[in-house]
């Protein structure tokens, strides 16, 4: 058996081989550089597996060769990367189809399964080769397990320590979540701190992520430490729920910034000091403070709740007019955004997010595995944000900017006293 021309010719112009001008793609930096990347690779396992069909290499001869390559045949494929066109060998005896390309979907989802469920929880190379084994990817060495992870690792080192150059970040929420990692012998709980924020041009970005082994202020300034080395800067407002040592740590790292207590966080925590007969009541009214339509109607809002509370429920009165600063905050800035500013809803959706891709882990190997993960999800979210439409506009984020410099307070008149609703009608 021998090549024809017809199959060489095929070969040298259908089937483009990583070379000069796939470096000179790489070098470039072309858009399409990852497909191109892909394409090439399923090119190469194309061709390894027809020489193994065949006995022999593309136009050697040799005495082992029981089958001849005829020619190339095309065919698209959908990958992630985008749809590529891949030149599939033929052979002069029998059919030849990639087995790697059957079922092209569910061997993807099988590949994301592979790399979601090993590199980026950390898990032992024997789980890693099993799982691989399940996509039909047999040997794969432990150098292999540590080179995939190592891109991973430096993609998310990337991620996590890219200059914060597009600010000024006016709006920054910040979170936590409780994860359990194994450390000397024993489990104990770690606490994986993110930060979300409102670029320059209005679009939302997530300029960290750490894990600290403790939520306390001397975690909460290292995290927020580390940001403003890295160029976070012009914060006019974090909203959070009520971390222990943030307040502090704000003070501290982020002079001119005021902080904005989670309205929701806030209203489950003053129901704990409310008898159950009456929560509903105390939770409508408290709502009525946040639909008014200005700062100072709102203030007025409050203090009417305040005393309507005082007479029958007397601690969670205090508990309110104490935490009055925290609250409103939100009211220094104009109304349009104060869905979007008075509570920690976005950082929460964010927050659950990575729950839900972490709580397959149970127990993390370490905080790198933590880190390795949670960085993932959250420069893939970052990178969605980037293409997607702006989340606030650039007149009102240069409204809140003035407002944070003179004090504006962006008030509109209004009858506060429209909602009827009294300390009376609360049972006793």
């Amino acid at each position: 058996m021998y090549e024809t021309k017809e199959s060489e010719v095929a070969a040298g112009d259908i089937v483009p081989v990583p070379g000069d001008e796939f470096g000179r793609t790489l070098a470039a930096a072309s858009p399409d550089v990852l497909r191109e990347m892909v394409r090439a690779f399923a090119q190469q396992m194309m061709d390894a597996e027809v020489e193994q069909r065949c006995g022999a290499g593309y136009g050697e001869v040799s005495a082992a060769r029981v089958n001849s390559r005829n020619g190339y045949r095309h065919r698209e494929r959908d990958t992630r990367a985008g749809t590529i066109e891949l030149a599939i060998p033929e052979l002069r005896t029998g059919t030849c189809f990639p087995s790697f390309l059957e079922h092209r979907r569910r061997a993807e989802a099988a590949l994301a399964s592979v790399v979601a469920t090993s590199y980026l929880l950390g898990v032992s190379t024997r789980r890693v080769e099993k799982l691989a084994a399940a996509l039909g990817v047999t040997g794969l060495s432990k150098s292999q397990v540590s080179t995939m992870a190592a891109e991973l690792d430096e993609m998310v080192a990337q991620f996590r320590n890219r200059p914060l150059d597009a600010g000024p970040y006016t709006f920054i929420w910040t979170g936590a979540l409780t994860r359990k990692v194994r450390e000397g012998g024993r489990t104990v709980n770690v606490h994986c701190l993110v930060a979300t924020g409102v670029s320059s041009d209005g679009c939302r970005e997530i300029p960290g992520v750490d894990v600290t082994s403790s939520e306390d202020g001397a975690g909460w300034l290292a995290f927020l430490r580390g940001l403003a080395a890295r160029g976070l800067s012009g914060v006019k407002l974090v909203i959070s729920d009520d971390h222990a040592g943030l307040v502090s740590a704000i003070g501290s790292v982020l002079p001119g910034a005021s902080w904005q207590r989670c309205r929701t966080h806030y209203h489950r925590n003053l129901l704990t000091r409310v008898p159950k007969t009456a929560q509903p009541w105390v939770s409508t009214l408290v709502r009525t403070i946040f639909e008014q339509p200005g700062k100072k109607p709102v203030l007025a809002r409050h203090a009417h709740v305040v005393d309507a509370l005082e007479a029958k429920l007397p601690q969670a009165a205090a508990h309110l007019d104490e935490a009055r600063d925290d609250i409103l905050a939100f009211t220094a800035f104009p109304r349009e955004i104060w869905r979007q500013i008075w509570s920690n809803n976005p950082q929460e959706r964010l927050d659950k997010e990575i729950r839900r891709r972490t709580g397959v882990a149970g127990i993390f190997p370490g905080c790198d595995a933590i880190i390795r993960l949670a960085g993932a999800v959250l420069a893939e979210q970052d990178d969605e944000w980037t293409e997607s439409r702006r989340y606030m506009s650039l007149e009102i984020l240069a409204a809140c900017r003035k407002a944070g410099q003179d004090g504006n307070n962006f008030e509109v008149q209004d009858n506060i006293s429209g909602t009827g609703l009294t300390i009376g009608a609360i049972p006793a």
